[in-house]
């Protein structure tokens, strides 16, 4: 391989798109779920949007937790893979998905012995509370089937594989709009006189409850294809019990992974308190946060897929003894990133000009609250971006508890604490809360680039230790 930085950067740049792209529509996908469950639910009315939005900020704050475990994982995967250490891989993978599973086993304890705490806390809406823990009940059980995919998706991506998780979704999102769509209002009167029966059939859906039976049946269907894909592999032929149940491996394996997901964690936990404290601001308001929060969420996946782009190739140019490709890979990923965020906030301003088109049932005061908080959420992914990327770099570098200290220090320490007052004691309106966000990214774009300038001194570190 050349050694000139642009032949580098050409060589880096073209690799990072072709696993960022797929990524970036994976994550998509994901989001896009999301946006169909709202939906098809919204016009079930204002009580049951607001229901369904409480229940999966739970379950989404437990599926950051296996995000953040599984993106450590995918770390060392991409380092084991880049050093061709077959051996080290799967010992990781299985470490992986050990610490995955009984992170989650804890979690669904925990959801059914406070559940019904956390809900009064949450609303004092009796119909509402009563949504929430029928959602719950189902959709605790996802978690056990995306926790497995979640570890085996790591491991494809650490590896580059990043098309196969991707092919797996084009297929669940559609499963998952028809078949949610049918529990949740049911079928009248269809006539099956044509399959030689004399009778019609009704189902009356189950409401906004058919949208959690939607997600587990689609997880269950991208589960059994992901198995189907891998079961030939290396992974599952050599398979040892002993490997997943190594106390050794497995502690050793928490310790490198904990720091990193540390990280996301705190930015899971952080984006679920941000979204309970905005539970607590009129109905109005709350259920065009509800609204938004998807849509952003998907604008937002082609600069995380980006970042986690940049991780993967860092990473494994780390396996392969390769440290003077990397300050070049960082350096054109934050380039890109830059104009990566100017489309993305057009997108959002788009998106802003037909949301009445989007959403023509929801009552008058959700769309004037939308409209206030127009321009800040297109302005977010304008100061997010770089530090999305400029934290996955670090991350990747080894840098992960120096990110953790900055996250944690702006979001719960300055921001969360002020947006508590803004709900709960000054009662101000949507519009001051939600600033916050873009507020919260630009405290920790500071300190993230002057640790960028120390790049080279870290990498030399690197190839000492090395």
């Amino acid at each position: 391989m050349s050694s000139n930085p642009k032949d580098i950067s050409a060589l880096y740049l073209r690799k990072n798109f072709s696993l960022a792209w797929p990524l970036a529509l994976n994550a998509l996908l994901m989001q896009a779920m999301l946006i169909i469950d709202v939906l098809i639910v919204s016009p079930l009315g204002e009580v049951a949007l607001a229901a369904m939005g409480i229940a999966t900020t739970i379950i989404a704050f437990f599926m950051g937790l296996q995000f953040a475990l599984g993106n450590g994982t995918q770390l060392i995967v991409g380092k084991m893979f880049g050093a061709n250490n077959t051996q080290g891989l799967i010992q990781s993978v299985y470490s992986g998905l050990f610490i995955n599973l009984f992170a989650t086993l804890l979690f669904f304890i925990g959801i059914n012995i406070w559940s019904d705490a956390l809900i009064s806390v949450l609303t004092t809406d009796v119909v509402m509370g009563e949504y929430v823990h029928k959602y719950l009940t189902i959709a605790q059980y996802i978690l056990f089937f995306n926790s497995i995919t979640q570890i085996i998706t790591v491991f494809l991506n650490g590896q580059g594989n990043t098309k196969t998780p991707f092919k797996i979704y084009l297929i669940e999102v559609p499963f998952n709009a028809i078949i949610s769509y049918f529990l949740v209002f049911g079928i009248s009167d269809f006539d099956l006189a044509g399959f030689a029966l004399d009778n019609s059939f009704t189902f009356e859906g189950f409401g906004v409850i058919g949208a959690a039976y939607g997600s587990l049946s689609a997880i269950c269907l991208r589960l059994t294809l992901l198995f189907s894909h891998i079961r030939s592999q290396s992974l599952w032929t050599s398979l040892n019990i002993k490997h997943m149940f190594d106390v050794q491996s497995v502690i050793k394996h928490f310790n490198e992974i904990i720091p990193i997901a540390a990280n996301f964690l705190v930015l899971s936990v952080g984006n679920t308190v941000y979204q309970l404290l905005f539970s607590q601001l009129a109905l109005s308001s709350y259920v065009a946060i509800t609204l938004v929060f998807p849509w952003l969420r998907i604008a937002t996946q082609l600069i995380v897929a980006w970042a986690q782009a940049n991780a993967i190739t860092i990473t494994q140019a780390i396996g392969q003894a390769k440290l003077s490709h990397i300050k070049p890979i960082i350096n054109n990923s934050i380039k890109l990133g830059g104009i990566l965020a100017c489309i993305v906030a057009f997108a959002l301003y788009c998106l802003s000009l037909g949301i009445n088109n989007i959403y023509p049932k929801v009552e008058q005061n959700v769309l004037i609250a939308l409209a206030t908080i127009m321009p800040l959420y297109v302005a977010l992914p304008l100061i997010r971006t770089y530090n999305t990327v400029s934290g996955n770099c670090l991350r990747a570098i080894g840098k992960s508890a120096y990110v953790l200290k900055i996250h944690f220090i702006t979001q719960w320490l300055i921001t969360l604490p002020l947006c508590a007052v803004f709900i709960l004691y000054l009662e101000l309106p949507i519009f001051w809360a939600f600033a916050l966000l873009p507020f919260e990214e630009a405290l920790k774009a500071i300190p993230l680039y002057f640790m960028l300038k120390k790049t080279p001194k870290i990498l030399e570190d690197i190839r000492h230790h090395n």
